[in-house]
């Protein structure tokens, strides 16, 4: 009797604690005792990793504060009033950073033609000095993803659904690895109808290496013709460029250089890195450095035959510290002398990047990710959260540069990792707020552009009612000559911005209403 009583006793628990959890207060208890384990787990798990410690046991609807820290500008003012998402800010599901970046950067992804429900093509271009960067076009989702619309919360269509949607440019870190994060990025931003496509410098994402030669950290001519290319290809879709966490010194650095010439009318960055210098030596959790370390030291030892020309690859892979490899792959005399050969194939005459000594201060002072952040002229966001375990100290964010600057923008949140920000929607979804935040924030900039570009017409409409009948003939006509000699551009961006060759030209009326968008921008 006792042996059969003892076979029912696992189901006759299992019955009994069913009994009891249909009671609320008895469910609530159990939700709560459960919750209570994982976070002392996971905080013995933080100490025993060495991990800088966060409390997860806030409330998982409490919402985080957005800080906009800009300079008050008509785009700012515009920004305040239509994006939706400095009043919605992210919910906390899993508040402690490091669950976030585990999830988002750390987790493994399958490499291949589709990935995270994302289809991608690649291509390659051939640069002027051999090198070959590569660029993955992602080209379709599944079939539920394609039915479905997210719409913005006023009730209109996210993104640009035409025969030319805007091409967004997402840039991975430094380390060129293809994380869940910007995947699920990818994948959003296809999603909302526009035209996602991933860059890969030479060496990174599988892209062959031609050329015994690696991209520094904030040198830009790679990408210079990659957009150039883009702008070739692409001359009606708009271009418009994310970069993740340290991927950020590469968009700068190519903002700054470029200036009015960059081609892109805005451009945003997620957890960016602000100072390279500074975050090299910063002293991050020995977990991530350690795993970042074994990934670059893999990838160069891929190319170790083709690199130990211009390289001592030996002493690189014994480097204990990221700090030591960039300085051992690109501050010698030998670095030093293939860069001075190759100086000829960037695109500014008179660079100013070969430095008087292959030293590391010489070597920031041509990669710092700021260094021209005076010549940018396109307005840029940076999401930044002040819990970021990858980034130095809040208190080394630049902020004078977004009280003073009118292009750049910074929205801090308290929480949000690096490159997490997860939170719950309304549907209770887990997904993150920083990638919705930024393809909105794209839209409403696009829709300030042209409600500039409005005004401006109006005013040279007012301006040459006027005139007398024959000035006024002479301008339509020169105006049709110049439309027919005019290529096309981008209807959502400056035409200033998005004109550099000797064979576009302006007409008066441009000219006008680009002078008008400026001066409403700046005041």
């Amino acid at each position: 009797m006792w042996g059969f009583f003892l076979c029912l006793l696992p189901s006759l628990t299992l019955f009994l604690v069913s009994i009891l959890l249909q009671m609320n207060w008895i469910r609530h208890l159990a939700e709560s005792a459960v919750q209570r384990l994982g976070c002392f787990m996971w905080t013995l798990t933080c100490r025993l990793l060495k991990l800088p410690y966060t409390n997860v046991s806030g409330s998982t609807k409490e919402k985080t504060e957005v800080k906009l820290i800009c300079k008050p500008t008509a785009l700012a003012s515009y920004l305040r009033k239509h994006w939706h998402a400095l009043t919605q800010p992210p919910t906390r599901p899993q508040t402690d950073p490091h669950l976030q970046i585990i999830t988002n950067l750390m987790w493994p992804t399958l490499e291949g033609a589709e990935m995270q429900g994302v289809r991608f093509t690649r291509d390659h271009i051939l640069l002027h000095d051999g090198g070959i960067v590569a660029l993955d076009w992602a080209v379709g989702l599944s079939h539920q993803d394609q039915i479905k619309r997210q719409h913005h919360p006023g009730g209109k269509v996210l993104g640009l659904h035409s025969s030319n949607p805007a091409i967004v440019i997402l840039i991975p870190n430094a380390l060129g690895r293809v994380t869940p994060h910007l995947l699920k990025l990818c994948h959003l931003t296809l999603k909302q109808g526009f035209y996602p496509v991933v860059f890969h410098r030479r060496g990174h994402g599988g892209c062959p290496l031609t050329t015994p030669r690696y991209q520094e950290f904030g040198n830009p001519s790679d990408l210079m013709q990659t957009v150039a290319y883009l702008r070739s290809h692409h001359p009606s879709s708009t271009l418009l460029a994310v970069s993740e966490g340290s991927g950020s010194g590469l968009l700068l650095s190519y903002l700054g250089e470029c200036g009015s010439s960059s081609y892109l009318m805005a451009a945003a960055c997620i957890s960016p890195v602000f100072h390279g210098q500074l975050w090299f030596e910063n002293e991050f959790p020995w977990l991530y450095h350690w795993l970042a370390l074994m990934y670059r030291k893999f990838q160069i030892n891929r190319y170790a035959t083709s690199l130990s020309s211009v390289m001592d690859v030996a002493n690189i892979l014994r480097c204990k510290s990221l700090r030591d490899m960039e300085e051992f792959m690109f501050c010698t005399v030998t670095q030093q002398i293939h860069r001075t050969s190759d100086s000829k194939d960037h695109i500014k005459k008179g660079d100013s990047r070969i430095p008087l000594k292959p030293d590391w201060a010489g070597y920031w002072d041509r990669n710092e990710p700021l260094r021209d952040a005076d010549e940018v002229a396109i307005p840029v966001l940076c999401l930044y959260s002040t819990d970021d375990p990858l980034s130095p100290p809040s208190s080394t964010l630049p902020e004078t540069l977004f009280h003073n600057n009118p292009y750049f923008l910074l929205a801090q949140t308290e929480q949000g990792g690096h490159c997490g920000f997860m939170h719950k929607d309304e549907c209770g979804n887990t997904t993150s707020w920083s990638h919705s935040a930024v393809l909105e924030y794209f839209q409403v900039t696009a829709d300030f552009f042209g409600l500039e570009d409005k005004k401006g017409f109006k005013d040279v409409t007012a301006m040459g009612c006027s005139h007398g009948l024959r000035r006024s003939t002479s301008a339509v006509m020169s105006t049709r000559r110049s439309t027919l000699l005019r290529k096309d551009r981008p209807v959502l961006s400056s035409r200033r911005r998005q004109i550099s060759t000797p064979s576009d030209t302006f007409t008066l009326e441009e000219e006008r209403e680009d002078f008008t968008w400026n001066r409403s921008y700046t005041r």
